[in-house]
Protein backbone atom coordinates (compact mmCIF):
# COMPACT_ATOMS: atom_id res chain seq x y z
CA UNK A 1 0.00 0.00 0.00
CA UNK A 2 2.86 2.37 0.82
CA UNK A 3 4.41 1.89 -2.62
CA UNK A 4 1.09 2.60 -4.31
CA UNK A 5 0.61 5.79 -2.31
CA UNK A 6 4.13 6.89 -3.21
CA UNK A 7 3.53 6.27 -6.89
CA UNK A 8 0.27 8.24 -6.86
CA UNK A 9 1.90 11.08 -4.92
CA UNK A 10 4.83 11.20 -7.37
CA UNK A 11 2.46 11.13 -10.34
CA UNK A 12 0.42 13.92 -8.78
CA UNK A 13 3.53 16.04 -8.31
CA UNK A 14 4.58 15.44 -11.90
CA UNK A 15 1.11 16.44 -13.08
CA UNK A 16 0.99 19.59 -10.95
CA UNK A 17 4.44 20.72 -12.11
CA UNK A 18 3.79 19.95 -15.80
CA UNK A 19 0.06 20.52 -16.34
CA UNK A 20 0.46 22.61 -19.49
CA UNK A 21 2.96 20.29 -21.14
CA UNK A 22 0.94 17.20 -20.30
CA UNK A 23 -2.26 18.72 -21.70
CA UNK A 24 -0.50 19.81 -24.90
CA UNK A 25 1.07 16.36 -25.24
CA UNK A 26 -2.32 14.65 -24.88
CA UNK A 27 -3.89 16.98 -27.45
CA UNK A 28 -0.95 16.45 -29.83
CA UNK A 29 -1.22 12.67 -29.45
CA UNK A 30 -4.95 12.67 -30.17
CA UNK A 31 -4.33 14.88 -33.20
CA UNK A 32 -1.55 12.57 -34.37
CA UNK A 33 -3.87 9.56 -34.17
CA UNK A 34 -6.65 11.39 -36.05
CA UNK A 35 -4.30 12.59 -38.80
CA UNK A 36 -2.66 9.18 -39.18
CA UNK A 37 -6.03 7.42 -39.36
CA UNK A 38 -7.36 9.88 -41.93
CA UNK A 39 -4.25 9.71 -44.13
CA UNK A 40 -4.15 5.92 -44.03
CA UNK A 41 -7.83 5.60 -44.88
CA UNK A 42 -7.52 8.06 -47.78
CA UNK A 43 -4.13 7.10 -49.19
CA UNK A 44 -3.91 3.37 -48.45
CA UNK A 45 -7.65 2.71 -48.61
CA UNK A 46 -7.66 0.61 -45.43
CA UNK A 47 -10.44 0.10 -42.91
CA UNK A 48 -10.79 2.25 -39.81
CA UNK A 49 -9.66 -0.64 -37.59
CA UNK A 50 -6.46 -1.16 -39.57
CA UNK A 51 -5.76 2.58 -39.67
CA UNK A 52 -6.37 2.90 -35.91
CA UNK A 53 -4.05 0.00 -35.16
CA UNK A 54 -1.29 1.48 -37.30
CA UNK A 55 -1.81 4.97 -35.85
CA UNK A 56 -1.20 3.57 -32.37
CA UNK A 57 1.40 0.85 -33.00
CA UNK A 58 3.69 2.78 -35.37
CA UNK A 59 4.45 5.69 -32.98
CA UNK A 60 5.16 3.20 -30.19
CA UNK A 61 7.56 1.28 -32.44
CA UNK A 62 9.21 4.55 -33.49
CA UNK A 63 9.61 5.54 -29.84
CA UNK A 64 11.33 2.27 -29.01
CA UNK A 65 13.59 2.66 -32.04
CA UNK A 66 14.45 6.24 -31.05
CA UNK A 67 15.24 5.18 -27.47
CA UNK A 68 17.61 2.44 -28.68
CA UNK A 69 19.23 4.81 -31.18
CA UNK A 70 19.64 7.53 -28.57
CA UNK A 71 21.20 5.13 -26.06
CA UNK A 72 23.62 3.85 -28.70
CA UNK A 73 24.42 7.40 -29.89
CA UNK A 74 25.04 8.65 -26.36
CA UNK A 75 27.33 5.70 -25.63
CA UNK A 76 29.42 6.48 -28.72
CA UNK A 77 29.65 10.22 -28.10
CA UNK A 78 31.06 9.75 -24.56
CA UNK A 79 34.23 8.15 -25.91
Amino acid sequence: MEITNGIFKAAGNIYINNKGSILRTIIYTIGHFAIAITVLMLVADVTFAVALTDAIVEPIANSVWYFILDKWWASKSKK
